[in-house]
């Protein structure tokens, strides 16, 4: 087998990003120059044949997914596995913990100005936040960052693809009475991470509209980038 075959065969057959140091392990004659250059290869054939797919780099690792631009015909179909979208709130409670993590669901209510243990808890059952330490006031609460789950799920290479703090000044700046009414910049990615910082606390993630972008799972400006493209393998 060539290591291109190999590497294929593994990045098709996942259902999640695999590492370098994990290709090389399928097979004795792999190591990590050989997984990288059939990783190039690879890129390099999908796209010279126009291929509907690529060979993406997030969260750490690699994947192949389909082109987002394929993602209105795929979404006709119940058959393709599809990126479950967030709330605005829940787009918002994420944001905030993305960017003020390790943080506990005091600070982060206080920035929001309403309760958000629904939210969190929504969050945590999609594995996109975690406990991560444990804080130093009354009853040392629980403090939230995120998982390697969230750079999948935005199509993140890591935290560093989040957008820049000064495109989130309602979810960074400082709290004033003002604050609810603000409009955050039209970025995108960006508007639909802050949202409203009114908003009401909102579990039912379905309820709320997308935040999916069109842009290549690894060059993610950060909504749901891979979202209903889906992997191209099994």
């Amino acid at each position: 087998m060539q290591p291109t075959q190999i590497i294929e065969a593994l990045l098709f057959a996942s259902d999640a990003p695999l590492t370098v140091a994990d290709m090389a392990g399928a097979d004795d004659s792999l190591d990590e120059a050989a997984v990288e250059a059939a990783i190039h290869a690879l890129r390099m054939a999908y796209e010279r044949e126009d291929r509907a797919f690529q060979v993406y780099e997030l969260a750490g690792g690699f994947q192949i997914l389909t082109r987002p631009e394929f993602a209105p015909y795929l979404e006709r179909f119940d058959t393709v596995v599809h990126t479950a979208r967030l709330s605005t709130a829940a787009l918002e409670v994420l944001a905030i913990i993305a960017y003020r993590q390790p943080i506990g669901r005091a600070e982060i209510e206080e920035i929001r100005g309403v309760g958000s243990s629904g939210v969190l808890r929504t969050l945590q059952e999609r594995e996109l936040i975690t406990p991560v330490a444990r804080g130093d006031g009354l009853g040392r609460p629980l403090l939230y960052g995120t998982t390697a789950r969230l750079l999948e799920h935005f199509g993140f290479r890591s935290l560093e693809d989040l957008p820049r703090p000064e495109d989130l000044p309602v979810v960074l700046g400082a709290r004033s009475t003002e604050a609810p009414d603000a409009e955050p910049r039209d970025d995108g990615a960006s508007r639909e991470a802050a949202g409203d910082a009114a908003a009401t606390d909102d579990s039912a993630d379905t309820a709320a509209p997308p935040a999916d972008a069109h842009e290549p799972a690894a060059r993610s400006s950060g909504a749901d980038a891979a979202g209903t493209a889906g992997p191209a393998g099994g």
